[in-house]
């Protein structure tokens, strides 16, 4: 039992340090985007390979756990939720790293205007205040904090959609504007899909805490 709860212990550091580069990534991409910090994309892009390679050790760990000590209830729950919250972590880093190259291959300065009015500042923030939320979550094990997500997640799901029609309008008004509303919708969709991945780790942290699967769960309810 020591060797498990060590082993289990050491999973959960190696899972905050990933949150932590994770954070760091998407905090970067944010400022790449909106304050034109090219110099940081190959920042980025390094510390993409240390993502990657903290995934593939944590995904070792996991197997390691479950093939050596079978562990069972919580301690199940929580190597098979590290799992799948490790992969949407570094799914949302892929989005992050990105980020920053389309908008260095874009070679646009986007307008501030445009960028106040699509409330792009608020969605990244919004994304940013997910993670803070979800690693104080899984550090404390609150399920209450993790479902603040939620509620944030349809934040960028609203903006989102708000920023197609803004994009479009902008895009209308001269077809040199083309240049900057293309690749403008599509890190505003990446960073929708990063608030998917987070509101999957929000699911993962309350199943292992509280036993219970709440992926798909308004979708059920629904039909």
């Amino acid at each position: 039992m020591e060797h498990l709860k060590s082993e289990l212990d050491s999973l959960r550091g190696e899972l905050s340090q990933m949150y932590t580069l994770v954070l760091n990534q998407l905090q970067k991409a944010e400022d790449v985007f909106l304050e034109n910090k090219t110099s940081l994309v190959k920042e980025i892009a390094s510390t993409e390979k240390l993502v990657n390679a903290k995934e593939l050790q944590i995904d070792s760990r996991c197997e390691t756990i479950l093939a050596l000590f079978t562990p069972v209830a919580v301690d199940l729950r929580f190597v098979l939720s590290a799992l799948k919250i490790n992969t949407n972590l570094e799914r949302i880093a892929d989005i992050a790293d990105n980020i920053s190259r389309t908008v260095v291959h874009s070679k646009v300065s986007f307008d501030k205007a445009l960028l106040e009015k699509i409330e792009a500042k608020k969605a990244f923030d919004t994304a940013i205040e997910m993670f803070n939320c979800l690693l104080q979550a899984f550090e404390k094990e609150d399920t209450l904090i993790a479902r603040e997500v939620f509620t944030k997640d349809k934040v960028i799901d609203n903006i989102t959609t708000n920023g197609v029609s803004v994009a479009e309008e902008f895009a209308k008004q001269s077809p040199d504007n083309l240049s900057q509303a293309i690749p403008l919708l599509s890190i505003m969709k990446m960073l929708e899909r990063s608030g998917d991945h987070l509101k999957n780790i929000a699911e993962e942290i309350i199943f292992y805490a509280e036993a219970k699967v709440i992926k798909h769960a308004g979708k059920t309810s629904e039909s």
